[in-house]
This record gives C-alpha cells, structure tokens and sequence, in this order.
C-alpha cells in the first residue's frame, strides 16, 4: 500500500512536469504565505488605528478663571460618551456666582457600545458650555494633553542623568518642552493598577486648582498603558535638600528664608483645606515636598497620596500612608484622616526647619530620636534656646523663635480638636505678638500638665530679653 502511494505521489503532472508530491508542498506553502500575510495586514491596520486614536491633538480644556475657589466632583456614568464611570468636574466660580465649565474627565480603559471588550485610551470630553471653546496658551487651569513620544523628546527617552527623585509610585525627570519650557515629568509606575490610582488622585487633587504655593500641573500623558503628569520646573532644590542633603553645598538657608518657606506652605495648605470645595487632604507632606524657587518660595508637591473631603464629611477612613515621623498619631492608629493630620505634619515640618534635625533619627541618644518628643522634653526643661539649627549664623530674636515653637507646640498636639486650622497657622506665623489667643489660654490652663504652657511660662520670663530682630540675608542662605 505504501508503494501505491510512493507510486502516486511521483507520478507527473502538467503543471510544468513537477511531481504530485511537489504540487501539494508548493500549494500548501502558499497557503501558509497567504495566511500569515493576512494576519501581517491585520495587525498592521490595527496598529494604525490604535495609533491614530493616541495620538489626540493638543487642544487644551477651557481656560480656568485664576479666581476659582470651588470645584465639585460627581461620580457620573454618561451613556452617550461611551466610557464607564468618569468623574463630572463641575467648576463653580465665586466671585460671578455661575458654573463657568463642566468637564468630564475619564481615566482607564473604555468599553464601546457594540459590547466590544477592545481597550482604548483613556480621554478628556469637553461639554461645552456659554460657548466656551478650547483656547491655546499656557493659562489652562487644566493644561496640555502631551503625546508619549513628546515626553520622551523632552527628557532625552527618559533618561537616568534627568533624574530628579524618585518615590514608591513614579519617577520624576527633568525635560524641555520644544519651546524652551523646562517641566518636571513625573513618571507613574504602572503598579497593578497603582498608576491608574495614583494619576486620578494627581488629578483630582490639584489639577483644577492654582495657588502661587502649589506646584503647578501644565498637562498629561496618557497613551497605551502610560499615565504622566507634567509639572513646572522648580529649580532650586527642596528643604529637605536645604536642611540636609545636595543643597547644602551653596550654604544654610537663613531663619528669615526658612520661615518664608514654612509660611508658604501654611498658605498652600490653608487654600487646599478652607478656600476649596471638596477640600484636600495632602497626606504626606514632609520637608521633601516642599520645593523651593529662586526666590525661596515654597511650592507644595506630590499629591499621590491626597484625599478629597466633601461637605460634610469630617474625616474619611483609610489605609495608614505617608512619611514616617510626620505621620499624625491618630491617623496611624485608626485610620481616620482628615485635614488635622496636615497640621501635625506641618508642626513636624516647622520643628525640623527650626532645628535643622530630621523628624527621626536612631543615630542619635535614645531619648533625642525622635524629634517631637525631644523638643517637649527641651522646652519642658526651659532649654529651648538650645533647639535652633546651629547652622543657622544670625540666631532668630527670641521673640521670633517663642512664636515658631509655640505654633509648632499647637500643631503636633496629640489631641487633634486641639490644633488650630491652617489658617489660623498662618496668622500665628504672621503675627509678633504670642500666637496663643486669650480664650486657648484659657482653656489650656486646666490642663494642668501641658507642656504648651510650660512653654509660655518659660517664653514669658525670658520675654524681657528678646534680642533684636536678625535683618533678612537676601539670598535666603549664608555662605559656609
């Protein structure tokens, strides 16, 4: 049987006398061609497609009026714009009382109609209202829509000399756009689903808002898997850099520059917690966050880890994150957080510019390891002229160093009702007389043990001594 068909196979045929073996090798091997050519065609046009959807324009969403002070956000599902739930940003604008846009902004994959499992890229819908249309230039409140390809231009394919700091979520670079505008581009980490998280919290926190102590957010990449924020450049290093890392080299920031940058930052967090609706609770602010300009401005950064509370809610629960050392006691033992656990961070934050020391240190004696506890302990001890920065050449009056302490004192007050409001912070930073009000005095003197009015004990018999206020050094730093 077997030579029957060897016998058949060789056989000739008339198709240029090849045999019947070599007719069916060629038919089958074209065949093979054919398929494979067709697959090519169709992963090419799909390529294509995908590309072309990507590749969105640079149109920007409507100018944002500078006096904004209120921006809603609404959980929608908007069948006639395909994607799944979005987020409706209504943006309210006191001064004319009239909602002057509605953005609807959707982040992740989308589904189409027709049930198609197919991804997409996520995308902006304008819903235009009054007319209001896209306009060019930089005075966004939103900004850009940035293509992957223009990022990778910007900062050299990313890479490693562009580095300017890195997190658990992202990677920050240095770039420049292809006007000349230099920009930190924030890289998200596309950690199970992280990066997704971690860009919807950028954001809804800070992108509809502007205030000259917040860093600003110029645009957006979001391209296949990738999600990038674009922020302006600050240049000039941050306080932690300033207090204990590469910054040092050109100086010490003097008491006048470290206390312009701890007030600027009270100012950003006053706005984030009483001038927006919903508020925003920063959670991680700490000496690292805090970038500086030229000149010596603070600029408040890294809102991954924001929260937004609405109007009514007095706190909200949630996993315990944030910097250890800045981290308010409460929140890390119950998970409640609301905008008092950016008061205690900031007192951590003024105690570490007033000391120079970082919020933990274990290269230090037990009982000095923690910044919080020592400094209650030198106040406690009538010690307190020994806390300021050494570093620091022009000593702050003693009227000067009583305000900061007592401010900071308030801020990292175990007890949470007690801290004052950013606001109030402000003012107290602000004002050269004691930053304790009568009636808090008051209430605090049936708190027989506090060490807050040790403090003003102690701050009321030296008060007599004050040394005159230092002038400001117009650098913001001494040279060593």
């Amino acid at each position: 049987m077997a030579t029957d068909l060897n016998a058949e196979l060789s056989k000739k045929t008339a198709i240029f006398d090849l045999k019947v073996w070599e007719v069916i090798g060629i038919a089958v091997g074209l065949f093979i061609v054919i398929i494979l050519s067709v697959l090519s065609m169709c992963l090419t046009s799909r390529k294509k497609s995908r590309r072309a959807r990507d590749n969105i324009p640079l149109t920007q969403i409507p100018t944002v009026s500078k006096e904004i002070k209120e921006v809603r956000v609404e959980q929608v599902s908007a069948e006639e714009f395909v994607p799944r739930d979005g987020i409706l940003l209504t943006i309210h604008d006191k001064s004319s009382e009239k909602e002057s846009d509605k953005v609807l902004v959707h982040l992740g994959m989308g589904k189409v109609k027709n049930g198609d499992n197919s991804s997409q890229s996520g995308s902006f819908h304008h819903l235009e209202k009054d007319g209001g249309g896209s306009q060019s230039g930089d005075d966004s409140g939103w900004g850009h829509w940035f293509t992957l390809r223009d990022l990778d231009l910007a900062t050299n394919r990313f890479a490693k000399d562009n580095v300017l700091g890195e997190g658990g979520y992202g990677v920050v670079y240095r770039g420049q756009l292809i006007n000349g505008t230099p920009v930190a581009v924030k890289k998200i980490l596309n950690n199970l689903g992280q990066a997704e998280k971690e860009f919807r919290v950028e954001v809804e926190a800070i992108g509809h808002v502007r205030h000259k102590n917040l860093v600003r957010l110029l645009g957006y990449c979001i391209e296949g898997t990738h999600r990038m924020l674009v922020y302006e450049y600050v240049n000039n290093g941050n306080l932690e850099q300033w207090l204990h890392g590469a910054m040092r080299q050109h100086g010490y920031l003097t008491w006048e520059a470290r206390v312009k940058v701890l007030l600027g930052t009270a100012k950003a967090l006053a706005y984030l917690h009483e001038a927006i609706e919903p508020k925003v609770v920063h959670r991680d602010i700490k000496s690292s966050n805090i970038l500086i300009d030229d000149e010596f401005n603070a600029k408040v950064s890294d809102f991954g880890l924001a929260k937004l509370l609405g109007a009514g809610k007095s706190h909200v629960t949630t996993r315990v994150m944030g910097t250890f050392g800045y981290v308010a006691p409460e929140y890390a033992n119950t998970g409640l957080l609301n905008e008092k656990s950016d008061v205690y961070s900031f007192g951590v934050l003024l105690l570490e510019a007033i000391t120079g020391r970082d919020p933990v240190d274990y290269g230090r004696p037990a009982h000095e390891v923690n910044l919080v506890d020592w400094l209650k302990m030198m106040v406690g001890s009538r010690r307190s002229e020994e806390v300021v920065d050494p570093n620091i050449e022009a000593r702050p009056s003693t009227r000067a160093l009583k305000r900061a302490l007592l401010t900071a004192l308030r801020c990292v007050d175990p007890d949470s009702e007690k801290r004052p409001k950013m606001s109030q912070v402000v003012r107290m930073l602000e004002s050269e007389e004691y930053p304790i009000p009568r009636e808090d005095r008051r209430h605090r003197r049936n708190q027989a043990g506090s060490m807050e009015i040790e403090s003003q004990k102690e701050f009321s018999d030296t008060d007599r001594s004050d040394n005159p206020d230092s002038r400001s050094n117009s650098r913001g730093y001494q040279r060593t």
